[in-house]
């Protein structure tokens, strides 16, 4: 039975950062999270793009398990603007911890560095440096107003098939074509229920290199997921012409001084 002379349990989002893989598709070198974007460590505006959401209160950065260290140097040289008045960039805390051979192992291991009442998760990739605050505000406005899970996401512009998977450079066969309207392009920060996303981790098992979407996992407990808009900038940086786009992109903004 609800009782409703006690007061609902304060809300505080945390945004969770696995940073801990080696991103082989931009080629050999630094891991991806540290390469830089316009003189700065990608990781580092990742971490600044959750920071500037009024609603997040920490952040957690997954380093690989050998270079804790390392990434909590980055950090404290790159310290973390201070924002316009009335904001919160400069009251935002930030913890690494060490990350394990999956993104869902490291995924884990933030959410159990978080404390005791933090009630929100964002869970946010470094390679996805851009993504403006609107975004982060959107997901968490939605975990906030009830949803248990949120992805931000686009629609898609090309179409989709769906082949039979084949040996690499040889001629695939298509076996269906998804209706694009219905199709949707995910990105990060994905929000999550605190506890909702701590149970997919506890419960649902995957084989092979571990889940690269927390919102599968929760969609594998029958829980609801639903999507709010994402943005063109939130783009993922993967390969080589992706940073391009993303150099343009900071600059731009830098022309603007919107950021």
């Amino acid at each position: 039975m609800h009782d409703e002379s006690r007061p609902e349990r304060p809300r505080r989002t945390a945004a969770v950062i696995p940073a801990a893989g080696r991103g082989v598709r931009l080629g050999p070198g630094a891991p991806k999270a540290l390469r830089t974007l316009g003189g700065t460590p990608m990781l580092i505006h990742a971490v600044r793009a959750m920071a500037r959401s009024r609603a997040v209160s920490l952040v957690v950065v997954v380093a690989p398990a050998d270079g804790a260290g390392e990434v909590k140097n980055l950090l404290d040289e790159h310290a973390l603007p201070v924002g316009p008045p009335g904001g919160s960039w400069g009251r935002t805390d930030i913890l690494v911890v060490p990350g394990g051979d999956t993104r869902q192992e490291s995924v884990r291991a933030g959410l159990e560095a978080l404390p005791e009442d933090v009630t929100d998760v964002l869970v946010h990739d470094a390679a996805r440096p851009l993504v403006p605050v609107d975004t982060v505000d959107a997901v968490v406005e939605a975990v906030r107003a009830g949803a248990p899970a949120v992805v931000p996401a686009l629609p898609l512009a090309d179409t989709v098939k769906e082949v039979e998977p084949g040996r690499p450079g040889e001629p695939e066969p298509v076996v269906a074509t998804p209706e694009r309207a219905r199709l949707r392009a995910v990105q990060t920060p994905q929000g999550f229920d605190r506890a909702t996303l701590v149970r997919a981790h506890e419960t649902v098992a995957v084989n092979g290199e571990g889940a690269t979407d927390d919102a599968g996992m929760v969609e594998k407990l029958g829980v609801t997921v639903v999507v709010v808009p994402g943005h063109e900038e939130a783009f993922k940086v993967t390969r080589p012409l992706d940073l391009v786009l993303a150099e343009a992109v900071l600059a731009r903004r830098r022309a603007t001084d919107a950021y």
